[in-house]
């Protein structure tokens, strides 16, 4: 039987993981909803990690499913190793009797015979099929589904808390949008950013901080950019300045590529764009 009652637990943010307002909320109305939660955002601003924290916070298990472009809905619920139960008969071994044994437990099934509610990480469901989705909706909906092998129904003992994050690769039908609690993780203005790196990097210098922090927005702002730097790369950039002691006057020049420039700019093409940026502004201060 599954358990149907609104859970008392809320999501309050962990040491690890600077959760805002907003994002807060939007998981307590997902636990107080029991609907998945759909969290969008930029590459790099921290859903699949949210994921990890809210199930740290609540004292839940996670099951993580990582959804590639191959990857079908049948995937989460079950799969059927006929190949093996062919090898088996083929070699006389007596468990061919017994099907259930070459029945694989996908990340679903788990979940709903766990004997305590857990977290569930459905991640970047739109790399997947556009049907993905859609296949899942009665599963998600019911909290249980049909194994045609076994003539089984698999029920959920608690209902999981399922939280699905997407990149913006593709929209999401419709009737699946329906059913999920939406939330958008926008990227972290300066002093939220402030926060978050005091979570992970509490002995900086503050003028390094503020120096990297200008020269990280700057980047940003910059006009025709294709790929923004996201706070997973600031974070590694930010490491690399503490580990070779660059001192704060030498990050923070409109004139230059930022120092180890690498870690932020992920393609020639921005590359290219920041040193044009970079010679127009040297010929401008001539």
């Amino acid at each position: 039987m599954t358990s149907n009652s609104p859970s008392t637990q809320r999501f309050e943010g962990t040491e690890r993981y600077v959760a805002t307002d907003d994002l807060k909320l939007a998981v307590n109305a997902a636990l107080s909803l029991q609907r998945p939660l759909l969290v969008k955002g930029e590459p790099g601003t921290g859903k699949t990690m949210l994921a990890e924290e809210v199930a740290a916070s609540l004292g839940r298990p996670l099951l993580q499913w990582h959804i590639k472009s191959t990857t079908k809905a049948n995937q989460g619920l079950y799969e059927y190793d006929a190949v093996s139960r062919l090898r088996d008969s083929q070699l006389g071994d007596e468990k061919v009797r017994d099907i259930s044994n070459y029945i694989v437990k996908g990340v679903l099934w788990r979940a709903f015979e766990s004997d305590e509610p857990v977290v569930v990480l459905i991640d970047e469901i739109d790399k997947a099929d556009i049907e993905f989705p859609n296949d899942l909706l009665r599963e998600l909906d019911r909290m249980e589904f049909h194994v045609y092998e076994t003539r089984q129904t698999i029920r959920a003992t608690h209902r999981p808390l399922i939280i699905i994050t997407s990149n913006n690769e593709k929209d999401l039908p419709d009737a699946f949008l329906r059913r999920c609690f939406f939330h958008y993780i926008s990227f972290p203005d300066p002093e939220t950013m402030r926060d978050i790196v005091s979570v992970h990097f509490p002995t900086i210098k503050q003028d390094v901080l503020s120096a990297a922090l200008e020269t990280f927005f700057a980047l940003r702002d910059a006009p025709g950019l294709k790929k923004k730097p996201s706070t997973s790369e600031f974070l590694d950039w930010l490491r690399l300045l503490m580990n070779e002691a660059v001192p704060a006057s030498q990050i923070t020049s409109p004139d230059e590529l930022p120092v180890m420039a690498g870690a932020l700019l992920k393609n020639e093409q921005d590359l290219t764009l920041l040193q044009r940026l970079a010679a127009i502004s040297r010929a401008s201060r001539r």
